[in-house]
């Protein structure tokens, strides 16, 4: 049976989809988007000009990603994969692959200006990590078109400051020694990447505030809040929304940062944070109070304050 007859036969199993997430993305592919899993036409792309339009529309993101997905690829280039950061409709901004391999991915459709969504791509890697908001890997057989069982994808959600998606970090691979074994070590370190593009697009993003751990005790790099001048919390990545309860894909209503970190370690937290970015701040002017608390964006008066409260030495 050929994998298109295969995915058929699959859907009319009415307790199919109730069985795994694959099934229910075949179903999503085949019922809601009218698929064809024969269907070999090829990927949907857009025009140059359009791309560098698009590109330059998420200039920053793309700026802050290059060295992620540099590193990446320098990590497994030799395992014939390339590595992918798309737009959060599946669109590929920008790909890192070797020059051999190339002309491989270029026929697959896997290149800059590709269209990887679920909506015309059956389930992949990237559709599907963006359909469902996690991270997935979807071996070759598991793509819902006969067209892409070649390939191995391993798809990881990029979130912006507001907690929503913006992207995926994706690496693919056609090699048909590609091994289960080697997409799930590949894909803690893909999530590492993209955590990491994650945190360096909120710092940038809340640039003139104090970004803190949410928690001290979370494993999760990436759960920050940004606190300003005020000690309010008004901003925080997708991590610390879940770790909190609170929306996503929305501006964060500004929430008192004494009214969250009550509990004595995220206290401490806190106020090391506070305490770091004073002391910096009084460092970088010479110990000019004046200078420093024009810098932090606060009253001279609000900085003695702190100082005193913070036990803060100041340099003679």
């Amino acid at each position: 049976m050929n994998h298109a007859s295969y995915v058929l036969t699959s859907l009319e199993s009415k307790s199919f989809a109730a069985k795994s997430r694959l099934a229910a993305s075949w179903r999503r592919s085949y019922e809601h988007h009218g698929i064809d899993p024969t269907n070999s036409a090829p990927t949907n792309r857009i025009s140059q000009k359009e791309l560098v339009l698009r590109r330059q529309n998420l200039e920053q993101l793309i700026s802050l990603a290059e060295p992620q997905l540099d590193e990446l690829f320098g990590l497994i280039c030799n395992a014939g994969c390339s590595v992918i950061l798309t737009d959060q409709n599946g669109l590929i901004l920008d790909q890192r692959t070797s020059s051999a391999d190339k002309d491989s991915f270029e026929e697959w459709g896997l290149c800059p200006g590709a269209i990887w969504s679920e909506s015309t791509e059956g389930t992949n890697g990237i559709g599907t990590c963006l359909a469902e908001q996690r991270p997935v890997i979807i071996e070759r057989n598991q793509h819902f078109l006969a067209k892409n069982i070649g390939m191995t994808c391993i798809g990881v959600p990029i979130h912006g400051a507001n907690g929503e998606i913006v992207g995926v970090l994706d690496v693919s691979s056609a090699r048909l020694d590609h091994a289960p074994t080697t997409s799930s070590l590949i894909a803690a370190t893909v999530k590492n990447a993209a955590c990491h593009i994650e945190t360096q697009n909120f710092r940038a993003h809340f640039s003139k505030e104090r970004i803190v751990l949410a928690a001290q005790n979370s494993a999760d790099p990436s759960a920050l809040v940004a606190i300003n001048s005020d000690d309010c919390i008004i901003g925080a990545t997708h991590t610390a929304r879940k770790l909190f309860g609170w929306a996503v894909n929305e501006e964060l209503k500004p929430v008192a940062a004494t009214d969250i970190f009550n509990d004595n370690q995220c206290a401490t937290g806190l106020r090391r944070g506070e305490k770091t970015a004073i002391v910096k701040a009084i460092t970088r002017t010479n110990g000019n109070l004046s200078q420093a608390a024009l810098n932090l964006g606060i009253a001279r008066a609000t900085l003695y304050r702190r100082i005193n409260r913070l036990g803060i030495h100041l340099p003679k």
